[in-house]
Formats: C-alpha cells, structure tokens, sequence
C-alpha cells in the first residue's frame, strides 16, 4: 500500500503552508480584532477586511476552489482523496478555508448546484459563488422538531402557478448573517402524502426575496461567529420561480445525500488540522512551564496524553484518507459507512485533544488569548451538524447487524465450551 501523496499534492501542500505561515497565522489578531471594532461600532456583521485581502494572493497562488471535483467551471478542483491533507492545513484556523474559496456552507451549496442545478442556476449562482463574490447559507434545521430526524421538517414548498411558496421557520442558517450572503438552499416539505423520504425537495431561495426575516443570530457557547453567523429565519409566503426547484419535487433526500457527505468529510478533515494545532500547542506550553520544581513536560500523565493524542490523530486522519479514496472511486452511497465513522471519530477525537490543550494551557486555555476555547467550541458544535453522533452510530450498528443476518434456511450453531 501506498501512503504517500501524489507529487501534485505534495506541491500543494508546501505552497499552502508557505501561504498560511506567510499571511495567515500572522494575521489572526487582526481578524479577531476587527471582528471588535465592528462589534464595539454597532455592527459586527461587516465582512473584515483582511479575508478580502488575502483572497486575490490565494487566486494568484492556485489555492483557489480546490473543493470541488469533476466541475468544468472549477477546473482547478481537486479529488476527495487530493483535497484532504490541504483541507486539514486550513482546518487549522477557523477563518482561513473561506481566503481560499473552500468554506462551509459554500463548498456544499456549490457542489449542490454543481450537481443539481439547471444551466441557467449555475449561472445565475454557481458562477459569483465560485468567484468569491457572494456568499450563500443552508436552511435545512427547524426549531420546532428533531431535526436530526429530517422527516420531521415543516416548512411547507407550494406549488402555485410559476412559483413555489415557502412558508416555515428555520434556525441553525450558517452563513446567513454575512451582507454577502444572496442565496439560501432550503429544504422543506412538497408533498406531505409522498413517502417518508419524496416528501421534501430543496430550492434556491435569493435571500432578498420578500417575506424572508433574519430575525436572531444563534451563539454557540457564546460566540456569535460574527460576520458569519447561525440564524433564525422566517419565511413568510416567499414566491420563488419554478425553475430554481433542485433536481425536481421529493428530491431533497436524494440531494442531502449528495451535499452531506463531501460536507462531512470537509468537516472531519478540518477537524484533524485543529487537532494538530492543539497537540502542538499543548506541547509547546508544557516545555515552557515548571510547576512542583520541574518542567510540566516530564509530569507523567502530560506523557500519556501526548501519546495518546498523537495515535488519535494518526488514526482518524487514516479513516478519513479512505473514506475519501472510496468517495472517489465508489461514491458516497457505497461509502456511506466509512463518512459515517469519520463523523463520529473526527469530532470527538478533536474535542479530546483540544480539551488536553486546554488543561495544559490552564486558565489561559480558557481565554481568547489562545485559540483553544474557540476551537473546542466549534469542534463541539460539529458533534451536532450535518446528523448528531447518536444517528451516525445508529446507521453504522444497522450496516454492521446486516452483515451477519441469517440467511434463509441457515442453521444458527450454538456455542459450546470444549471439554
């Protein structure tokens, strides 16, 4: 077997490291910082100034639109398999995969129009997404059921005459708060009397369109990922075309399959540069401090969770290089068991580590001198997106207790203990 990635890739990745040492990590107090100014001015959902900076050097650098694979409008898109280790680097601070074009909700609404939409929706949306010059947000979550069932969802998509007519409430809109913000995908319900999966199609729904209220923004452990935000939105008797309807009525199922797993992965292999970064800082620290008359460093159980730490890493970033190599060359439908454990393992082995960090940091891992407690936040957070561990594990055990059915007319042995 061979680990070793491709020399295109291996290119890639020294020239994204040189970006991320040469513009990105020496501008992370100025991004949080103006984040401030904003905020302390009366508006903090202004796009800062340093992301629009940096995204014409990364066009210049070819790191631009690396997400999306097998698209004629983004020949520079990469494979599954090709983008992750780069995904990863990025993944190591939280604004920096939007300067090179690859960040959620983004990546999966362009690959959803990429892939769904007609000629005429790649135009309209597809192309200014790609460019960079909007943004977009994805209305799938409700306040009012359990979305992690998404059977459950209530907002209503009526045909009437030429147009659709949603009506509904929705929360959880990564992306909507951003002024750039033009266009949502929302899913919701066509058809209540279809099966349990034909009910629901999605739709792109300018964000002028009348009848649309932002009305909050949601925090998370506080935050309020200002300029991009998690929103409350209400849609009240907003008329859309016809032809903006994705793939056709009770495809949205089908759709969230597509959207999902990319989604995922992206997500689990941000999650391990993170994880990298904690482990990385958390050694930093421990080699500086002495605490009961020698370095923090030599204290025993700081060894334990270094080790730890590192086969943790090690081994999900392994998971996620085959789930992305079975993306590319089976699809996601037949890896479906593999984006499942990835999005079970990645966060979860994230949330560890940072949370290590954190204890080594002491009362400054705690603080926003350091960039543990944001990261811990969104890496806890990602426990919940696109499907809560508890639906990931459920589908994993049913793929698992299939294997081992009994077939018709096998003959189940009992155990039985040599004498």
């Amino acid at each position: 077997m061979d680990f070793n990635y491709t020399p295109k890739v291996q290119d890639m990745q020294a020239r994204l490291l040189a970006f991320m040492d040469q513009h990105v990590y020496p501008n992370e107090a100025r991004f949080f910082r103006e984040i401030a100014e904003n905020r302390a001015k009366g508006n903090a959902w202004i796009p800062t100034t340093i992301i629009e900076e940096l995204k014409p050097k990364a066009r210049a650098a070819g790191l631009w639109n690396l997400f999306l694979p097998h698209s004629p409008r983004a020949p520079e898109g990469l494979s599954n398999l090709e983008y992750a280790p780069l995904c990863e680097i990025m993944g190591r601070v939280p604004f920096a995969p939007e300067i090179f074009n690859c960040s959620a909700p983004d990546t999966g609404n362009m690959e959803t129009i990429a892939r769904y939409g007609s000629e005429a929706n790649k135009d309209r949306w597809l192309e200014p997404l790609l460019k960079g010059e909007i943004r977009s947000a994805f209305l799938m979550t409700e306040p009012e059921v359990a979305s992690s069932d998404a059977t459950n969802i209530q907002c209503r998509i009526e045909r009437d005459g030429d147009d659709y007519v949603l009506n509904g409430l929705k929360w959880w809109s990564s992306g909507a708060g951003d002024p750039r913000c033009a266009i949502y995908i929302v899913m919701g319900k066509t058809n209540p009397d279809a099966g349990r999966h034909e009910q629901q199609s999605m739709i792109l729904v300018p964000a002028n369109t009348p009848g649309i209220e932002v009305i909050r923004p949601l925090s998370v452990f506080g935050y309020d990922d200002a300029p991009h935000g998690h929103m409350e939105v209400r849609l009240t008797n907003v008329r859309v075309p016809v032809g903006n309807m994705l793939l056709g009525e009770g495809r949205g199922f089908e759709i969230a399959q597509g959207r999902l797993g990319p989604g995922r992965i992206h997500h689990c292999m941000r999650s391990i540069g993170i994880a990298e970064r904690a482990l990385e800082l958390m050694c930093k620290r421990l080699n500086t401090r002495v605490a009961f008359g020698k370095p923090v460093a030599r204290q025993s159980v700081w060894h334990e969770r270094i080790a730890d730490a590192r086969c943790m890493i090690d081994q999900a970033r392994l998971l996620t290089l085959k789930a992305a190599y079975m993306m590319d060359t089976v699809g996601n439908k037949v890896a479906k068991a593999e984006i499942a454990m990835i999005k079970v393992v990645a966060p979860n082995m994230a949330c560890q580590i940072i949370d290590w960090a954190i204890q080594a940091h002491g009362g400054g891992g705690v603080s926003d001198d350091f960039p543990l407690a944001y990261a811990y936040a969104h890496q806890r957070t990602l426990r919940l997106a696109d499907g809560p561990d508890e639906v990931h594990r459920a589908s994993l055990a049913k793929l698992e207790l299939a294997k081992h059915l009994a077939m018709p007319g096998e003959i189940e042995m009992p155990i039985t203990r040599g004498s």
